[in-house]
């Protein structure tokens, strides 16, 4: 929630500097004074109004019996925590995970940023560089340049948000590229360096030294200047210091718990969700899997329900957003699964060009020859809001047929989803019916 109090911020930013395309006169008295300490204050003031959603008070007037402090499994129906022994039929270990480290020679040199400590900064970087080209990655990165930061992407691959389809990455890049973020590409991290030239720099003898990211690029070295820089390089599940080690719960090559269908640990009778569990690291994964720990610790013993993974829904939140439910053609292609494709443009939609957000696309994968979706990835404004109706009729095998026949409210973004499924519906028209219906017709006329 952090990052999307941010969002919201530096969309404002953003809007602001794009007053003329909305009709307002670029001279017209609309300068967004903006305070980057006040921006903060912003996000700490949502934080604490979301705290009492997952307080220690709620789930005690819910019954729930919560113990504060250090916590150690020390056997398989027992747990310490401060000294006093809690004893259990099952356990459920939902220990999530921290910002991922790389080992880079000079780190120790620098006081790196992260998606856990940038919230306490308070004065807007000058020139921030941002390490990885995730999720976090992308949406940190576009919200500091729109409050002001020279902000450059480093990436080690050939394209940033690797677990998505190239046309949707595509758009975020030239996006990213029209604000003014440099996106750096096939750029390998090396090392920090630090220097103290007191003569080409005269702000280091007040003790102010320049920092530079080494990169290898293409055989040579490129070395990239900062003054603030975010390592975004995905998270690490927190596997140590609470006993699993001296217990012996497995852990799987991803460095994270392995378990069966039911979440189950090596242990039976000790179960996993959430980041630590490591397979999807999304807040609504970790509920999901939540709750099939829980009925199955308090139930097993009667019935157990595998975990479904089937339509697990998630979303950049990018300007504009990349959201996406089930197989993308990325996937589709490397594991052989044959399927057919339609692709619905924005730019073609009434309510996003009113809303000059016309970039993007709404691209539906479907069994050939039927209306069954296999998956969806939509880039576009509101994107993540769109693509609730296709999460529902996934999980509940809705065809696009019947999203065809659905009346979607003018003129609204959710529109697109019903335009997808039409050219679906176009590119399988019944020829033979469509030729008799035109010979009848043409009859009817004479």
């Amino acid at each position: 929630m952090p990052s999307k109090a941010l969002i919201a911020s530096a969309k404002l930013a953003s809007l602001v500097k794009k007053r003329k395309e909305f009709g307002f006169d670029a001279e017209t008295d609309l300068n967004l004074e903006h305070n980057f300490s006040n921006v903060m204050e912003r996000v700490q003031s949502i934080i604490k109004k979301i705290e009492p959603h997952d307080s220690v008070k709620r789930y005690t007037e819910l019954g729930v019996d919560c113990y504060k402090g250090e916590a150690k499994i020390i056997s398989p129906f027992e747990i310490d925590v401060n000294g006093k022994t809690l004893s259990t039929r099952n356990i459920i270990i939902a220990t999530g995970a921290r910002p991922m480290i790389p080992a880079l020679k000079g780190i120790e040199k620098i006081k790196y940023l992260t998606s856990d400590n940038i919230w306490d900064i308070r004065d807007l970087p000058e020139n921030l560089v941002v390490l990885g080209a995730g999720p976090i990655g992308c949406e940190l990165a576009q919200a500091f340049s729109r409050l002001g930061s020279k902000v450059t992407i480093v990436q080690r691959g050939k394209r940033i948000m690797k677990k998505e389809d190239p046309d949707a990455a595509e758009i975020i890049v030239g996006k990213f590229k029209a604000e003014g973020i440099d996106v750096l590409l096939n750029h390998a991290a090396k090392a920090f360096k630090v220097t103290h030239d007191k003569i080409k720099n005269p702000a280091a003898v007040q003790g102010e030294n320049e920092k530079f990211l080494i990169c290898d690029h293409d055989g040579k070295e490129i070395s990239i200047k900062f003054d603030k820089i975010l390592i975004a390089l995905g998270r690490s599940a927190n596997v140590t210091g609470f006993g699993i080690e001296e217990l012996g719960i497995e852990l799987n090559k991803r460095k994270t718990i392995e378990t069966n269908e039911f979440l189950q640990t090596n242990f039976p009778n000790i179960y996993c969700s959430g980041d630590v569990h490591g397979r999807y690291q999304f807040t609504h994964t970790a509920a999901h899997e939540s709750w099939y720990a829980a009925v199955n610790s308090l139930f097993g013993n009667f019935k157990k329900f595998r975990v479904d993974y089937s339509t697990i829904p998630w979303a950049t939140f990018t300007d504009p957003e990349v959201a996406r439910v089930g197989l993308n053609e990325t996937e589709a292609k490397s594991k052989g699964i044959k399927y057919e494709i339609v692709k619905y443009q924005l730019d073609d939609l009434d309510r996003a060009i009113a809303d000059s957000k016309s970039d993007g696309f709404v691209k539906v994968l479907t069994m050939p020859g039927k209306d069954k979706i296999l998956g969806v990835t939509i880039v576009g404004n509101h994107a993540s809001d769109m693509l609730a109706e296709f999460v529902l009729a996934m999980k509940h095998k809705i065809g696009l047929n019947k999203i065809l026949g659905t009346i979607h409210i003018y003129p609204t973004m959710a529109e697109a989803n019903k335009y997808a499924a039409g050219l679906w519906k176009k590119n399988h028209a019944p020829e033979k019916l469509i030729a008799w219906i035109e010979k009848y017709h043409g009859w009817m006329r004479k």
